[in-house]
């Protein structure tokens, strides 16, 4: 029976949330917006457009968007090359492969980016498909980028877990219909994940491998 796991990229399999706040936070600086960081963070995983219109609201200038966007996307290209990856984040996707699930990336990234990340992981023989922001027209808490992932695995949402580590993950997952399980590397509470839907938790891809017998993707 064919089974799908479905796995966000930034926070859950690449160390890069912090990378994310810091760099949105010099961009909004450098547009004259003072944005605390702890709000940056619970932000990321949210799209560009979506992240900045939380974060400022709606009553602004469309040409903020892309100025923003811009600026992030120049100061946060910079680590491009030497993104890390979590621990056993290649190994897990690797051992999930071997263990007859498909494997479909779900993520916000795009473009030079989403190769950056891709590199990170270094498990391509592993990666059957990606669901990228380039391939849907709302981005997490939605539920498409999951349901695209789902259509590119050929699964059932019954017969799906998706792992991420924000509460958007969870919440897109849940509207989607599958089973999802929530990892703290990205940096946000246990709690919050659980509320936002995680029905598993773990520290990261590492114990979610050593555990993987006793998880929802036993």
């Amino acid at each position: 029976m064919e089974r799908a796991a479905l796995f966000d990229v930034d926070g859950t399999l690449v160390d890069t949330n912090h990378l994310h706040v810091t760099t949105w936070w010099e961009a909004f600086r450098q547009a004259g917006h003072q944005v605390p960081m702890h709000a940056i963070h619970r932000a990321v995983g949210l799209g560009s457009d979506d992240l900045v219109a939380h974060l400022l609201g709606d009553d602004r200038d469309n040409d903020l968007d892309e100025e923003l966007s811009a600026a992030h996307k120049v100061l946060y290209g910079q680590y491009f090359a030497r993104l890390p990856a979590l621990r056993d984040a290649g190994r897990l996707l690797r051992r999930l492969d071997q263990d007859g699930w498909t494997v479909v990336l779900a993520t916000s990234a795009g473009g030079a980016e989403l190769s950056a990340l891709r590199r990170a992981i270094d498990a391509d023989d592993a990666i059957k498909a990606t669901a990228s922001a380039d391939d849907v027209e709302q981005g997490k808490p939605a539920a498409e980028p999951v349901e695209h992932a789902l259509e590119l695995a050929g699964v059932p949402a019954e017969r799906a877990v998706f792992v991420g580590d924000t509460v958007w993950d969870m919440k897109a997952g849940s509207r989607a219909g599958v089973h999802c399980v929530g990892v703290l590397c990205g940096g946000i509470p246990r709690a919050d994940l659980k509320e936002a839907g995680a029905r598993a938790v773990y520290d990261d891809p590492a114990q979610l491998l050593a555990s993987l017998a006793d998880s929802p993707l036993a």
